[in-house]
């Protein structure tokens, strides 16, 4: 029987929308909902994606999240080098997670503090910069506080809409960043101005509490001309369908590893 959807299921059903409309290019999506997320779009909204094993292997098929590798159906091989080559080429949809993000887009994965010094380290900038300039880039941030949608990210490792637009040349003219869902909202950067707008918030949650827990100043859905308080109106997220619900409990996700990413 269908119930009402939780929040990490709102949170899967957000980021499967984030490569609607994508065609046939690669999904990289990275943590635990965006992975339900981008197979549930391929099983509904996005058909002609191309899905991997998180390793080489191109499966086919409505494959459940932890599934042994001798129950993948592969259709093909998708070595590095080819990866680079889809990512030089444009053909790539990434939903990255970052340790920072600002109100421009530009996003943290490296380390946390002064980089001579720093508090934390992290994974590195790795492929971010490549990423945010040659190809879609999406993220996704499982908990939405002003740690991490901060003013100021401490290094930048993907590419920003403001340090985008102040390349020479050329240079960022397949710089696309798309999306922003959390665990309290979407947010995108269709503002005119590149900075990050509210676009809707997940049922539940106040557009007061998405502003409190932001750390800077977020554009309202209409706009660079509307700026973002606890009384603006917001859209809310849209649920999961009927659909879309069962394909995430029976099919991608039956052991609810969706949960433990964003607790109901």
């Amino acid at each position: 029987m269908i119930t009402t959807a939780t929040r990490a299921e709102v949170c899967v059903a957000a980021c499967a929308r984030a490569w609607h409309g994508d065609g046939e290019i690669l999904a990289s999506p990275m943590g635990t909902v965006p992975t339900i997320g981008a197979r549930l779009a391929r099983a509904t909204v996005a058909p002609d994606l191309v899905l991997t094993d998180g390793l080489a292997q191109i499966i086919d098929g409505d494959i459940a999240l932890g599934a042994p590798t001798a129950d993948l159906t592969v259709e093909g091989w998708l070595p590095y080098r080819a990866v680079l080559d889809l990512m030089a080429n444009g053909r790539r949809h990434v939903m990255m997670g970052p340790a920072q993000i600002d109100a421009y887009g530009n996003a943290n994965i490296s380390c946390v503090g002064d980089w001579e010094r720093p508090k934390r380290q992290l994974l590195g900038a790795r492929g971010a910069p490549g990423n945010t300039v040659n190809h879609a880039t999406s993220y996704w941030v499982p908990r939405h506080s002003r740690r991490v949608l901060t003013s100021r990210v401490d290094v930048v490792c993907g590419v920003g809409n403001d340090r985008a637009a102040a390349l020479p040349g050329p240079a960022a003219r397949f710089h696309d960043l798309r999306q922003v869902i959390t665990n309290l909202c979407v947010l995108d950067f269709d503002t005119g101005d590149g900075r990050m707008r509210l676009v809707s918030v997940h049922p539940g949650v106040t557009v007061a509490e998405v502003v409190e827990a932001t750390g800077f100043d977020l554009v309202g859905p209409k706009g660079a001309g509307e700026a973002l308080t606890g009384g603006v109106d917001v859209p809310t997220t849209p649920a999961p369908t009927t659909q879309e619900l069962r394909l995430i409990r029976e099919v991608l996700d039956p052991r609810s590893l969706r949960d433990r990413e964003v607790p109901t």
